[in-house]
């Protein structure tokens, strides 16, 4: 269970630090959140300025840092309270077990414990701590607990400890916090939703060291997959030959081919309320493949290429098919030749981009058709991109 309030924009937070080797963390977390454009008030508690000196935290957000509960501060105004209805969220990094166990059983004997209890806005914590605390009965207990209340648990990541042993229980890293707790405040479009996203290039074998393919990088698709997860849509990937990480909350499966991909399309697609088709899937592969290399001679060499199947036409064609949304990569002719596209595969909504411009690239411009007619999106980012797109879509939906 997630923290019902989770669509407010980020603009201020409270950073909540306990003891622990994992609070250095912290300098370079709030750091991050302030480049972001979010303010920060940090608050320690006793065991945490063992770890890091305060006045680095207060260097860094610019604001002065709270630790005691009667400190002058926090007493003025019912501080212990006041900290917390100005924030968007809280975020608690490193958590210990120790404050685990607060959260779970409701104590409030300091500052953040209190700030935690007493507060309005959303909660998400970062546990740090050994492996074998992190694996005891009474901290899964604890963190099952804090989870049906609704606060959001980040991690841990798995690694080396500094105890010198290797296992489950280490901090994220600051800037995979900072992503989750951008994530975690994205509107929830599509909860109760399932997506299912192809992303990346297929590669079609000609012999077994060679190969056709395309110039994709997979970028928007996996930006869409975690947009989707964002909103809140249960999301699996389908997802050709690519380097990029798995966004988080994504299940992915790889794929090599187009018919692998079209199998794999097959295999999920009767269960999916949306279908978001933005691979670049090989229009055509060789008929026939040679089980053995190819030898290089002066001859020239003639490839005989078939047609792959339309994975997006054929899920358009189901009896009942999901919400279809498509991506088309033009070179000139944009609107024309998408919007024939579109109507010949019949799809409600279908993006499109020139090639030339998006292609392995950072950022995109796209153009939207559907049956109303087309609007252009400015060039941006493609995870903004991907989360405009999520609005977009989310409101065909309810409409």
């Amino acid at each position: 269970m997630t923290s019902p309030i989770t669509s407010r924009p980020l603009r201020r937070v409270v950073l909540g630090i306990t003891g622990g080797i994992a609070a250095y963390k912290a300098a370079e977390l709030t750091r991050l959140l302030v480049k972001e454009g979010i303010g920060v008030d940090v608050v320690m508690t006793e065991a945490a300025t063992q770890f890091i000196a305060p006045m680095t935290l207060q260097a860094l957000s610019g604001n002065t840092v709270h630790s005691g509960l009667w400190d002058s501060a926090a007493a003025n105004a019912m501080g212990h309270i006041e900290l917390s209805r100005h924030a968007d969220a809280i975020i608690v990094a490193p958590a210990s077990a120790d404050f685990i166990a607060k959260l779970a059983h409701g104590l409030a004997d300091d500052l953040l414990s209190t700030l935690c209890l007493a507060r309005d806005c959303g909660l998400l914590i970062a546990p740090a701590m050994n492996r074998q605390m992190w694996s005891s009965a009474p901290t899964q207990r604890n963190v099952a607990q804090v989870r049906s209340d609704g606060v959001a648990v980040l991690g841990p990541g798995s690694g080396d400890q500094a105890c010198g042993e290797i296992g489950d229980g280490r901090m994220l890293e600051p800037e995979e916090i900072l992503a989750a707790l951008i994530a975690w405040s994205q509107p929830k479009l599509l909860a109760g939703k399932r997506v299912l996203v192809t992303a990346g290039p297929t590669v079609e074998a000609i012999d077994p060291v060679r190969a056709i393919t395309n110039l994709s990088s997979g970028k928007m698709g996996f930006a869409i997959a975690q947009a989707c997860a964002e909103a809140g849509a249960t999301v699996t990937m389908i997802a050709g030959p690519t380097h990029l990480a798995t966004p988080a909350g994504v299940t992915r499966e790889n794929v090599r081919s187009a018919a692998d991909m079209a199998i794999a399309v097959d295999a999920h697609v009767a269960v999916a309320d949306i279908f978001i088709a933005v691979a670049a899937v090989a229009d055509y592969a060789p008929a026939r493949p040679k089980a053995s290399k190819l030898k290089k001679s002066d001859a020239a060499l003639t490839l005989e290429l078939a047609p792959t199947v339309d994975i997006l036409a054929r899920v358009a064609a189901r009896p009942k098919p999901p919400f279809c949304v498509g991506f088309a990569a033009e070179t000139d002719d944009l609107a024309s030749n998408a919007e024939t596209k579109r109507r010949r595969k019949k799809v409600p909504l279908l993006v499109a981009n020139r090639a030339q411009d998006a292609l392995g690239k950072d950022e995109n411009e796209v153009t939207l058709l559907d049956d109303s007619g087309a609007r252009a999106l400015p060039r941006m980012g493609k995870l903004a991109l991907a989360r405009a797109l999520v609005s977009e879509i989310a409101r065909r939906l309810a409409t």
